[in-house]
């Protein structure tokens, strides 16, 4: 039963870490994503004038 617990503590912790970090990664990379493209078009803007 110690080895089991130890196994999910080994394992289980460190992947769940892994799952939920690269969850909050990915919205902030959405979120510069839209900023990227949306700073593009204000470039594009003020080059047109």
């Amino acid at each position: 039963m110690n080895e089991i617990f130890s196994q999910i503590a080994n394992v289980g912790f460190p992947a769940a870490l892994c799952i939920y970090l690269l969850v909050r990664v990915e919205a902030k990379l959405d979120n510069l994503t839209v900023s990227i493209t949306e700073l593009t078009k204000v470039i594009e803007g003020i080059k047109k004038v």
